[in-house]
This record gives structure tokens, sequence and C-alpha cells, in this order.
């Protein structure tokens, strides 16, 4: 696993062993990233569910002015700080070993510009993060990045109060891209 693109292009980033994580392919990373031009660029970032931390490093590569990670397994959030200090980008990075769900449980309000989240698979999670989400306060326009088993239902977003941006569906996965709906 790579960096594909920015500051920290082409470094080459470490992964924990064994199937806790699956960090997201350098392929699948880019047609994601070229889905976030303009997104990106000065974006406060949250990656959920971070694993060895590859998709908050891209952001923070591309120009993020800040990322978040959140991950509960220790190993992984050893791992996230040894990529963020490979890649020099450690000084925009705060690494919160937590649960995802009760990490955005405990934020009183999102000011996030772009959340993303790459939790284990057909678990619910996603789900429980979106819940929790719903209820929040937005102070910003923030661009929710979900990825999931391809054939995962999201069927429930319309009645928690989100709109479906973008569906992009790779072989055994998919990126969906939502934004929490006005509420005006």
């Amino acid at each position: 696993m790579r960096v594909v693109a920015g500051t920290a292009r082409s470094l080459h980033l470490k992964t924990i062993e064994g199937n806790d994580t699956r960090p997201t392919t350098d392929r699948i990373k880019e047609t994601l990233f070229n889905m976030l031009t303009g997104y990106i660029v000065d974006a406060s970032f949250l990656d959920l569910f971070a694993g060895s931390g590859g998709i908050g490093i891209e952001a923070l590569s591309r120009g993020a002015a800040d990322c978040t990670f959140v991950e509960q397994n220790a190993k992984a959030v050893a791992c996230i700080k040894e990529n963020l200090a490979f890649t020099k980008l450690a000084d925009r990075a705060r690494v919160q070993k937590y649960d995802a769900v009760g990490f955005v449980n405990g934020l009183s309000s999102i000011s996030y510009d772009v959340i993303f989240m790459d939790p284990p698979y057909s678990n619910g999670l996603e789900r429980a993060v979106l819940e929790n989400l719903s209820n929040k306060k937005f102070d910003t326009d923030t661009l929710i990045v979900v990825e999931a088993a391809v054939d995962e239902d999201f069927g429930y977003l319309d009645s928690l109060g989100y709109d479906i941006i973008k569906d992009k569906r790779y072989k055994t996965n998919k990126h969906l891209f939502i934004r929490k709906k006005d509420e005006l």
C-alpha cells in the first residue's frame, strides 16, 4: 500500500499483519480521491475505522488541513502513528484510540468537512455511526463517504435524514457518498 498523490506521493505505508484490517487498494483509493477532488484541500477530515491510516494519510498528502484518525485496535493505532511519522504528516493529525461509534456519540456537533468510514463489512457499524450522526448539529456541509460491501443495504438513509449523492460500485465493495438533508 502506498500514498497515491500529493506531498507524500509514492511512499509505502505499513499495514498490520492479519485480517483485522483490509487496506483499500491503491487503485480504489485513486478512484475515490478522484471523486473527492474539490473536497480535500484545506478540509478537516475524519477517518473512522482508520486501520493503518491509508485514507486519512492520502487526504493529508493531498492538502487536507487536518485529519482525525479513529481506530480501536492498539496495533493499528501504532501503525497509524508510524505511517504519519514516516510521511512527515503527523503535525496535522490526531490519532484517537477509540471505537468509532463511541467517538461520534461523544461529539457535541460535527465540524468535519469530510467523514470517511470503512467499518468491518456487514456488522451494522456504519448504520450505528450514521444514526449517531443524524442526531448531531452539523456546522459544515459535511460529505460522508462509507465504504461497504457491494450488497450492503442502505435503504434506511432517507429515514435518518440523509441524501445519497453518489453510489460508486466496484467488484466486491462500494463507496456511498451521502449528505445530511437540509434542515431548513
